[in-house]
């Protein structure tokens, strides 16, 4: 996300704010009380590294139209691809 798009907002304003929940979004169970004492940050196994990459224009907005996490659906289904084939032999084109 791009700095220019962080905002602060306050108690009240968030109350104010239009709920972004989609409709058919399933209910999740209640956090204890004391949930935010104990829970931790949990880092990904692998760090992601960032690379400036081409993807047909119309891939690239069908991604995007279906909302936030776009980049994490596209890696995603090159991963699925990448431990599908990665024990086959590589073929250089």
């Amino acid at each position: 996300m791009k700095k220019e798009r962080i905002t602060k907002v306050s108690g009240n304003e968030l109350k104010k704010m239009e709920d972004r929940t989609h409709a058919n979004a399933p209910v999740g169970p209640s956090l204890p009380k004391d949930f935010w004492k104990t829970a931790k940050v949990v880092y990904p196994d692998s760090p992601k590294e960032a690379v400036k990459v081409r993807y047909d224009r119309d891939v690239l907005e069908w991604f995007k139209a279906q909302g936030r996490g776009y980049q994490t659906r596209m890696n995603a289904v090159l991963r699925s691809y990448y431990e599908a084939h990665r024990d086959e032999p590589n073929v250089k084109r």
